[in-house]
């Protein structure tokens, strides 16, 4: 199957779940987790109230509303730079998403490089390992990231 780098905005991707960088307080916020909020409408925000908070690491569902994917994976990436905890979040991810039961195509940012700062080159090394353990139950699998430096360090890798 392999993994679908592109350079894009997660919020226009045709998949069952999309991946939002997530803050603690499931509140919406700047960069993706703003966009897919605006994107998705406030119906979202009002199912986020329903999670209250979640911790670094952790990741949890809503549905998609306006957005074409049906569900959306919240997952909250490390502020501190800590990479257990940027693995144990793309963990949850998948753990949340083979709950969910009926999800086949996923697409996935690249979590806490954008206002947390986590170094781009070691969350992709942690990224794309998580995927590649994951990946053989998946029929698409799609790193959907912002720039194009974050699309040329995954190629590399």
């Amino acid at each position: 199957m392999g993994i679908e780098i592109i350079r894009a905005d997660i919020t226009t991707l045709d998949v069952d779940a999309i991946v939002n960088a997530a803050n603690s307080a499931l509140a919406g916020g700047g960069g993706v987790d703003g966009a897919i909020h605006r994107t998705a409408g406030p119906e979202l925000l009002n199912a986020c109230r329903v999670h209250r908070r979640c911790a670094p690491g952790d990741a949890v569902i809503t549905p998609g509303f306006r957005l074409k994917a049906r569900y959306v994976i919240h997952a909250v990436g490390p502020a501190d730079g800590d990479a257990g905890v940027l693995e144990r979040t793309y963990e949850s991810v998948f753990r949340v998403a083979a709950e969910a039961g009926d999800i086949r195509t996923i697409g996935i940012p690249a979590i806490s490089t954008g206002a947390y700062g986590f170094p781009k080159r070691q969350a992709a090394e942690i990224a794309l390992s998580v995927i590649r353990r994951h990946e053989s139950r998946y029929d698409r699998i799609v790193a959907a990231l912002f720039d194009d430096e974050s699309v040329a360090i995954y190629r590399r890798l």
